[in-house]
């Protein structure tokens, strides 16, 4: 599903996914610093983490990939700068996130953050 070699930028705050296309494209353009339309894949966290949304561009227009868990929350990876407001992550970790595998049940005393390997 994911084209192979695609860049896969998720923000790290969390957002309003009642947001749509605009201002989610915005959000890329802000805390990324890349177009929306450039190929690249935009992952956005809900607040209680048990949503997100892709929003990417396909060729011919903008798309929006909506998941919401059943149960449990998912995993926002770490980043290595204090400071970033994204992380860069390779298909394999996408793929696992959305697959479920990197998903954690809620719980008291939480971690932040997965332990994937991000850039």
């Amino acid at each position: 599903m994911i084209p192979s070699g695609v860049e896969i930028f998720v923000s790290l705050d969390p957002v309003d996914l009642r947001w749509g296309f605009d201002r989610l494209a915005g959000l890329a353009e802000e805390r990324v610093g890349r177009k929306p339309r450039s190929g690249a894949l935009f992952l956005f966290f809900g607040k209680r983490r048990t949503a997100l949304k892709v929003l990417f561009y396909d060729g011919t227009g903008m798309c929006i990939f909506y998941k919401r868990l059943d149960q449990g929350t998912f995993r926002v990876p770490e980043s290595q700068s204090p400071d970033a407001t994204s992380v860069v992550v390779d298909e394999r970790v996408l793929d696992a996130l959305l697959d479920g595998i990197d998903v954690e049940a809620p719980s008291a005393k939480r971690s932040r953050g997965p332990k994937t390997r991000v850039h």
